[in-house]
């Protein structure tokens, strides 16, 4: 069996967050240590915290520094401020002598080259994840992912190959020439298609597809329905707060009465036999097979841009360059219909509720790029439907559309229009027992 090792990536909060944006970064560093703890009790070798503030490294940079810097004895480092915390629960600053390293990095291609080196020498599997990843898991699942590190080489296990938060891979060295991937939603394609690595996924789990990308996905979580199916406590509690409280943040993250209301109307629609729901967005093909039985009313579903990170020229065999710019149905009919302030008027002609994943709608408007679209800021308050606290004109014309709305409407990202929604659904359920 192979030596596993676990490396969970987390983002800190650069100085000038917003106060969003630093509540989450608090709640998804609790949950890092918790499934830090959960891999070993699961099964790995070691599991380390690689964080720190956003440097400019893309994903792939960052994994192959950090394989260098930590498992090969390369000079090479996660950048400049960087901690990692080990399997011991010690964590190491810049300079003391730390994990993973922490010289600065001045230019990338020399880091990453320096850990491609470092890589090919170790023969050990490794899981991947992100700090917001798979808070659902149970410790099983997490034996799944350190079985196929610790097996035969050649093979890799993903929680979804298309929406990727952790993935198992059994050989360190398949990473040798990892390219410099934006985001780790591209690495199992990157793996099965460049480097003729088999890629297996839990994609049928979905639990596993519940990622905390916003502070909506812990509002969802910190639900007592989600504390049954979790594998321990939930994440982010502090003593005498209530849930999803955070501090500093304020109850529900500052979200006011008027998102409370959203969510009761919602389960109302979800449990109302009469009622059709719109969902639009990333909805995978269990979320839809689920909807035939999961919720009461009827559903119209938009399924737009399945794979939308993943959907790198980096990963795909032959640069893929029939990728076409990201487009949304939904997106379309705004434009054609005055614009984002059209999104109350569009859904009342098409349903009594919906659940929009508005990263389609930027991608539609913005770009691929994230870095191109409103800050994250601005889009965690428009998923509370907070539009005064939203600074880009078009995202506030669409977040004050759906706040002003008879239809209760809900707005965030992938987890909302998948795992998400299952769990609205079981506390509209509770509720009406």
């Amino acid at each position: 069996m192979r030596p596993v090792a676990v490396l969970i990536f987390h983002a800190t909060a650069s100085a000038d967050a917003g106060p969003l944006v630093r509540a989450l970064a608090q709640a998804r560093h609790a949950l890092a240590e918790r499934q830090r703890d959960a891999f070993l009790a699961a099964g790995a070798d070691t599991a380390e915290i690689v964080a720190g503030p956003p440097d400019g490294l893309s994903f792939g940079e960052r994994l192959t520094a950090t394989i260098g810097a930590g498992r090969g004895g390369a000079t090479s480092a996660v950048g400049a401020g960087h901690v990692a915390t080990s399997a011991a629960g010690t964590t190491s600053a810049a300079g003391a002598a730390p994990v993973v390293g922490a010289a600065p990095v001045v230019g990338a291609a020399p880091v990453v080259g320096a850990a491609r080196d470092s890589a090919s020498r170790w023969s050990g599997g490794i899981v991947v994840m992100g700090s917001g990843s798979i808070p659902l898991a149970r410790p099983a699942e997490l034996r799944r992912f350190v079985d196929v590190a610790a097996g035969p080489a050649g093979y890799a296990l993903a929680n979804n190959r298309y929406s990727t938060d952790v993935v198992a891979i059994s050989r360190a060295a398949d990473l040798a020439n990892l390219p410099p991937l934006p985001a780790d939603n591209a690495l199992p394609r990157w793996l099965e298609e460049r480097a003729g690595v088999a890629v297996a996924d839990l994609g049928t789990h979905w639990r596993l597809g519940v990622d905390v990308d916003t502070p909506l996905d812990l509002i969802l979580l910190r639900d007592p329905t989600a504390e049954r199916l979790a594998a321990g406590p939930l994440i982010g509690e502090h003593p005498g707060e209530g849930p999803g409280e955070v501090p500093g943040a304020g109850p529900l993250f500052g979200a006011g009465p008027l998102f409370g209301e959203r969510l009761a109307a919602m389960g109302e629609v979800l449990s109302n036999r009469r009622a059709e729901l719109l969902v639009a967005g990333r909805v995978s093909a269990a979320t839809l097979t689920w909807l035939q039985h999961g919720v009461a009313c009827r559903v119209r579903a938009l399924v737009e841009e399945r794979g939308l990170r993943a959907a790198s020229r980096l990963a795909t065999a032959g640069g893929a360059s029939n990728l076409r710019p990201p487009r949304s149905t939904l997106g379309e009919l705004l434009d054609h219909r005055d614009g984002p302030e059209a999104l109350a008027r569009t859904v009342a002609g098409l349903a009594d509720a919906a659940i929009v994943d508005t990263r389609v709608l930027m991608a539609h408007r913005f770009g691929a790029v994230e870095s191109d679209w409103p800050p994250a800021e601005d889009r965690f308050g428009s998923d509370l439907l907070l539009a005064e606290r939203v600074a880009d004109p078009w995202l506030a014309a669409l977040t004050r559309s759906a706040s002003t709305s008879a239809a209760p409407i809900l707005l965030g990202g992938h987890t909302l229009v998948n795992g998400g929604l299952r769990l609205l659904a079981q506390r509209a359920r509770a509720g009406r027992r």
